[in-house]
């Protein structure tokens, strides 16, 4: 099985890069392995539909992003199969052109969207620009990580931690990195 983890944001509105954050710490600080599986990290951005074409490539995605939540509050994580939105969930979409929420329902309509599960976060801040992240989602950020371990875990991987960089370090290093 062929695993896409997918971070999501605009990593220059504060909060609202923590899935591509996320992303790229689970890429610095841990090795997986799988005897029958192999794992892709991969920042998405904000290129919703322009994924589309890489998506359909995987056989089951994860996806990290910021959601809204009537119910919730600022730092709340949730965890949920995309075929099982609960209705308390929305997505953030401060500065998505086309959400990823859109985008996942586009697939659903061509029957081309893998199995997906959805890791958010409630975002404090989505519009200063800012590499900085407020400390409820900096807190967050520890429970979607262990979610996403244990999800992987289940999926038959095996991990090693390989490094201990925090996510605000990993945000703080994100625009001195060359691509």
């Amino acid at each position: 099985m062929k695993v896409l983890v997918l971070g999501i944001g605009n990593v220059m509105f504060s909060d609202e890069g923590v899935g591509v954050h996320l992303c790229r710490l689970m890429e610095h600080n841990y090795a997986f392995s799988s005897q029958e599986h192999t794992i892709t990290f991969m920042d998405g951005g904000t290129l919703a539909e322009r994924l589309i074409p890489i998506i359909v490539e995987y056989d089951h995605l994860v996806v990290l992003d910021c959601v809204d939540a009537n119910d919730g509050e600022i730092g709340d994580v949730y965890f949920f199969d995309f075929e099982n939105v609960p209705n308390t969930i929305s997505w953030q979409g401060s500065v998505h052109e086309v959400e990823m929420l859109q985008t996942l329902n586009m697939m659903d309509m061509v029957g081309d969207r893998p199995p997906t599960k959805i890791i958010g976060i409630i975002p404090e801040v989505v519009d200063d620009t800012t590499l900085k992240m407020t400390p409820a989602v900096l807190k967050g950020s520890v429970v979607m990580e262990k979610i996403l371990l244990k999800h992987l875990g289940e999926l038959g991987f095996c991990y090693e931690q390989i490094g201990d960089l925090d996510i605000q370090t990993i945000a703080d290093l994100s625009c001195k990195e060359e691509r």
